[in-house]
């Protein structure tokens, strides 16, 4: 079985198999299902999950270099 590497980055957990004989049609609904819970959930978290992605994705170098002066040296 091939390992998939989820946007999450989570490789483990509880599986989730999706039936091979899904139509395209059970697939594209289900694909519509998340896109529109992503959305509700999007539009009621905006803010938190931005300040909670900006903290997770920064690093001690980014914000060492954004105070940085402009005269100083890139390098």
């Amino acid at each position: 079985m091939k390992h998939w590497q989820l946007p999450s980055g989570l490789q483990r957990g509880i599986p989730f198999i999706i039936q091979e004989n899904w139509s395209p049609e059970q697939a594209l609904a289900v694909v519509e299902l998340l896109d529109d819970l992503r959305e509700v959930i999007w539009a009621r978290y905006q803010i938190p999950l931005q300040s909670l992605l900006r903290e997770q994705r920064c690093t001690q170098d980014d914000s060492e270099s954004q105070n940085m002066s402009e005269t100083d040296p890139p390098f």
